[in-house]
């Protein structure tokens, strides 16, 4: 069966594409929860016109979300937390911690973009990822320091 995806789907396709699946995959999966249309004439036309509008939205998030790079990208933030002998913390700094210190620098970004590998467990200087858009990152220098 032929359908026209209106969402990007991993591993099946992106939105506004024309693909083959298994009929069941579309009667029970996709066809119910709008992820995607029966390849018609008439939702051609509509999945055309709604990815035309996909695509001017998108090219004004990753505007905007270049503008915060730039406003973001130099800032450091200092996170204080208690440490013991060899500069190792008791707890650790994690995504949240960051985003509360960027917060209280005015900078509003949510904790799922802040992409840590692993939270940070000893005293130092970290570079970490801020992924604003699919296609924009912006590196926030984060400062561990011992709490007094």
């Amino acid at each position: 069966m032929e359908v026209i995806l209106r969402e990007d789907i991993d591993k099946l396709g992106n939105r506004g594409q024309v693909v083959k699946v298994a009929s069941g995959y579309a009667r029970n999966f996709l066809l119910p929860r709008k992820l995607a249309v029966s390849a018609t004439d008439a939702n051609r036309k509509i999945v055309e016109q709604e990815r035309q509008a996909h695509l001017r939205k998108e090219v004004k998030l990753k505007g905007e979300a270049e503008d915060l790079a730039k406003l973001v990208g130099g800032v450091t933030v200092r996170i204080a937390q208690k440490a013991g002998e060899n500069d190792q913390l008791f707890g650790s700094v994690t995504a949240k911690d960051v985003a509360d210190a960027l917060a209280a620098k005015n900078y509003t970004i949510d904790r799922r973009k802040i992409h840590l590998d692993e939270p940070i467990k000893q005293l130092g200087e970290y570079k970490v990822p801020v992924r604003l858009h699919k296609d924009v990152t912006a590196e926030v220098t984060v400062i561990v320091v011992k709490e007094e």
